[in-house]
């Protein structure tokens, strides 16, 4: 007979601080407020410090520590250290090693600290709450560029002292200026966390359940309008697992990912450089590779000269997304060079050039849209 493997030990300290901060946020802060009565600027000050501490995860500890996706002045990785500890999310040193090997070993349900492939319990707030990564911590030896951030190694080192002075002085120092210190416990403190934590699991657990696969189908992340709304942008899941060292979760400008625009702010401001972004030409052959696997899925049912077609709308767009993307490449790097030396290096034949070949393949596209289409009706 089979036997069933012990789970590993619970994490005491964990589970209590998930389960009574839950709890009071569920029950303690609706009757707080039908028995005393919770003003408004409670409810300002919290959503303020949830988007500080939320947009510290997303901007500071995802995009900036754990994928190094830009660079940033020691003033905003100071202030991302403090939003984190708001977070209570663990140190940025932990938390970037976890990630690293979230998207080293996505899915692998013995490697990825948090593989949904476990279940959304797992995934959500499972992993935390008993001692499946134990074992994995010595060293930090992931994230050894981490540990030359003299900031991100005093937030490790004095993270806990620093997490409870800001969990319990920033709520109990609101609370005391707007006249009820009970009230800025429970609203800015306990139930901002709350949100703060399961806005956060949730790109663990419904990222990589709910939504769409337009750019890759070889892990479980989705892309999710709404989750990333809920999240500061962190919902466009899919395309983050493919391209992970671009600082943009959304890369459409009707995407909704304040961070990515917290990001492109600093660099205004002086205080963020080397923003790194994918490839566009990579960023569409991938999204048409998808299109192709999922055409050929449907065209099975479908006449052979479907099947055909979408192969040869294939290969041609292919090589016209290359050809168009070098020559914006070339008209690019033509104006940088003329603006350098004042001199015009044929931008006007070479801006004609582009927008033909933008035009020709607008034109291929709603081709090959049509073309799906038509597969579709057949499947």
């Amino acid at each position: 007979m089979q036997q069933i493997s012990e789970k590993p030990p619970i994490i005491w300290l964990n589970t209590l601080v998930f389960a009574i901060t839950f709890i009071v946020a569920l029950v303690g802060v609706p009757l707080y407020a039908y028995s005393v009565g919770i003003g408004a600027a409670f409810w300002w000050v919290m959503l303020g410090t949830a988007c500080f501490a939320g947009l510290s995860i997303t901007a500071g500890y995802h995009r900036l520590w754990a994928h190094r996706t830009y660079d940033a002045n020691p003033v905003i990785r100071f202030i991302f250290a403090i939003g984190g500890a708001v977070a209570l999310q663990n140190s940025a040193l932990h938390w970037s090693s976890d990630h690293r090997e979230h998207h080293k070993h996505v899915d692998d349900n013995d490697k990825d600290p948090y593989s949904a492939k476990r279940g959304f319990w797992y995934s959500h707030i499972g992993w935390m709450i008993r001692e499946y990564q134990a074992s994995r911590y010595t060293d930090y030896d992931n994230v050894q560029d981490l540990q030359k951030d003299p900031i991100a190694m005093w937030q490790h080192k004095y993270y806990l002292p620093l997490t409870l002075f800001v969990n319990f002085g920033w709520p109990i120092a609101a609370g005391f200026m707007l006249g009820d210190v009970w009230a800025g416990l429970l609203v800015i403190g306990v139930l901002r966390l709350v949100l703060n934590h399961h806005t956060t699991f949730f790109i663990n657990s419904l990222a990589h359940i709910w939504g769409k696969q337009p750019y890759t189908d070889k892990n479980t992340a989705r892309d999710n309008g709404v989750l990333a709304f809920l999240t500061f942008g962190e919902g466009y899941h899919n395309y983050h697992h493919i391209f992970a060292a671009d600082y943009r979760n959304g890369i459409r400008w009707w995407h909704f990912d304040p961070t990515k625009w917290l990001i492109v702010a600093s660099k205004w401001l002086g205080l963020a450089k080397n923003l790194k972004r994918s490839s566009p030409y990579q960023v569409e052959r991938a999204k048409l590779q998808m299109q192709l696997k999922r055409a050929q899925q449907k065209a099975q049912t479908a006449p052979d000269s479907l099947f055909e077609r979408a192969q040869e709308h294939y290969d041609q767009m292919g090589q016209h997304l290359k050809a168009y993307y070098q020559a914006r490449k070339k008209l690019l790097d033509t104006k940088t060079k003329a603006l350098k030396e004042h001199v015009n290096h044929d931008i006007d034949v070479l801006k004609k050039q582009v927008d033909e070949m933008k035009e020709a393949l607008e034109a291929q596209k709603r081709s090959w849209k049509a073309l799906l289409n038509q597969i579709q009706q057949h499947a």
